[in-house]
C-alpha cells in the first residue's frame, strides 16, 4: 500500500484554516497568547528553538547536521528541535512562543500577516525553488504546460489554485485540461487513469520507480510560479531581541547544510536509528529526497538566501493566488550578515 510521503498539501490547507480562518481564527490566538514570542525572546538569548514542518525526514537535513556535529554548539547557541507533523501549525507555535523559528510556507504566513494583521517576517527560504511539479511518466509526452490541454491532471484541492494560477501565465485555458481530484497515491497515474498528477518532485518519482514506472517531471517554479518553501518565520519581537543569535544560527544551520550537500548518500544512512526511526521510509528513499532538494535548496545564492528578484518573484506569484504579498513581509538583512 502507498503511504504518501510528502504531505504539505493536506497539512497546508488544515494549517490555513487553523491559522487565518474564521472562528477563533488569529485574532483569538493573539489574544490567548499574550504577546507573541513572549515567551522565548524572553528566554536565553542564545537559545533558539526550530519548529520545523513536517516529521523528521530528508527534508529537514541540514538542522539534524549542524546539531549532531556540533555546529551550533560551536556557535554557542542551546538549539532545541521540535518535530512537526499532521497536528502542527508552526505558525501558533511561534505566536504561543514555544519556538523562536519555524519552518512553514509563504502563502500561509503570508495570509496572516495580510489578514490577521500577524506579526511574522520571513528572513530566509530554505527551498529557493518550490519542488512543487507536475509527474508523469515518459511515455505520456508531458512535459511543459502546454502538454497538458486535452489530458487529465489529478490536483490536490489545496493546490488547485496554484495549477490556476500557472495555467493562466502559460496563456492556458483551464477549461482546457481535465482537473480531478488526487490522493496522493501515484497508482491511478500508474494505471494510466490519469495522465499527470500535481506532487513533490524530489520524493514521488522515487516511487513511481519502485512501482515499475518511469516518472518525468517539471516544476511548476520553471514554468512561472515561483515561489519559495520551507520559509524562516519569525515573529518581529523575537527577531528584534534574537537578532544576533538569529544570526549565528542561520550560519550554523547553512554549515549543516553544505557539509550535507557535499555528499548527499553520506548521513542518511546514519540516521537510520535516530532521526529516521520509525518513520516508515527505506534510507534509499531518503537519499533520493536529499539529492534531489541540492540544486532546489541552493538555487539562486545559497542556502537561505532571498535575492530582491527572488522576493519580488515570490510576491508576484503570490498575488495570483490573491494574497496581498509585499516585499516588506521579507527581511532579508540577516542572510547579508552570513
Amino acid at each position: 500500500m502507498y503511504t504518501p510521503n510528502r504531505r504539505a498539501f493536506l497539512r497546508n490547507s488544515v494549517r490555513a484554516a487553523a491559522v487565518v480562518g474564521a472562528g477563533a481564527g488569529l485574532t483569538g490566538m493573539l489574544a490567548s497568547c499574550g504577546s507573541p514570542g513572549a515567551a522565548s525572546s524572553g528566554s536565553d538569548p542564545k537559545a533558539i528553538t526550530l519548529q520545523s514542518a513536517w516529521i523528521n525526514d530528508a527534508e529537514f537535513m541540514g538542522y539534524y547536521i549542524a546539531k549532531d556535529e556540533g555546529y551550533y554548539q560551536r556557535a554557542g547557541i542551546d538549539f532545541t528541535y521540535l518535530s512537526g507533523g499532521p497536528s502542527v501549525i508552526p505558525e501558533s507555535t511561534l505566536l504561543a512562543g514555544r519556538a523562536d523559528v519555524a519552518l512553514t510556507t509563504p502563502d500561509t504566513t503570508i495570509k496572516a500577516i495580510a489578514e490577521q494583521n500577524a506579526p511574522f517576517v520571513i528572513i530566509g527560504a530554505q527551498y529557493q525553488k518550490n519542488p512543487l511539479g507536475v509527474v508523469s511518466l515518459e511515455g505520456n509526452g508531458i512535459t511543459k504546460p502546454q502538454d497538458l490541454v486535452g489530458k487529465r491532471l489529478a490536483v490536490p484541492d489545496v493546490n488547485r489554485l496554484a495549477v490556476e494560477a500557472m495555467f493562466k501565465i502559460n496563456d492556458i485555458p483551464v477549461d482546457d485540461v481535465r482537473i480531478v481530484p488526487y490522493a496522493y497515491d501515484p497508482t491511478p497515474l500508474l494505471k494510466g487513469e490519469v495522465d499527470a498528477t500535481v506532487d513533490f518532485t524530489v520524493n514521488i518519482p522515487y516511487t513511481i520507480r519502485q512501482a515499475g514506472g518511469e516518472p518525468t517531471s517539471f516544476l511548476l517554479y520553471d514554468v512561472g510560479f515561483k515561489i519559495f518553501n520551507d520559509t524562516v518565520v519569525v515573529t518581529r519581537d523575537v527577531l528584534q531581541n534574537k537578532r544576533e543569535t538569529l544570526v549565528a544560527w542561520l550560519r550554523a544551520s547553512r554549515e549543516g547544510w553544505q557539509r550535507n550537500f557535499a555528499d548527499p548518500t553520506a548521513f542518511p544512512p546514519r540516521y537510520a536509528d535516530s532521526w529516521f526511526k520509525g518513520t516508515g521510509r527505506t534510507i534509499d528513499n531518503e537519499i533520493y529526497f536529499n539529492e534531489h532538494s541540492k540544486p532546489l535548496i541552493e538555487a539562486g545564492g545559497g542556502v537561505f538566501a532571498m535575492s530582491e528578484q527572488a522576493i519580488a518573484d515570490c510576491v508576484d506569484s503570490l498575488k495570483q493566488l490573491g494574497l496581498a504579498a509585499t516585499p516588506e513581509m521579507f527581511d532579508a538583512s540577516l542572510i547579508a550578515e552570513l
